[in-house]
């Protein structure tokens, strides 16, 4: 039997797009959010992400509403591309499929979370094909 929760991330997954850690350069180049919601305790453990604006899941709708007046200035349109990053993935894809119900037509999270990006990463630095 399926719990109810992984009923909701299955659902949120329809909705959302998923990246690869190797696709996220690609996402920041074409102008689109990265977006870290892990608590503050969570990346002190695990490690910040680079180039990914940090904003806890609590605040991100209010955060990142264009039409808001909390949103952070780098916040453009409901067109630009934004990839949620949790640790493991299950958290993001919920969060992207709020942003999704909010507008956002590129909403996105990263596939295995915060902890498959390091696995990527550590690949890539020892110079061995990421996988």
């Amino acid at each position: 039997m399926t719990s109810r929760v992984d009923g909701l991330i299955t659902d949120a997954r329809r909705r959302i797009g998923r990246v690869t850690p190797d696709g996220l350069a690609g996402i920041v180049a074409e102008g689109g959010l990265v977006v870290d919601i892990r608590p503050e305790s969570q990346r002190r453990v695990e490690g910040e992400l680079p180039g990914a604006v940090v904003i806890e899941r609590n605040v991100l709708e209010w955060r990142l509403d264009p039409t808001g007046g909390h949103r952070i200035p780098e916040v453009r349109d409901h067109d630009q591309p934004v990839v949620v990053v949790c640790s493991a993935g299950y958290a993001s894809s919920l969060a992207a499929a709020s942003l999704a119900d909010l507008g956002f037509r590129r909403a996105a999270d990263l596939d295995g979370g915060f902890q498959a990006w390091g696995r990527w990463d550590s690949a890539r630095r020892a110079g061995a094909e990421p996988g």
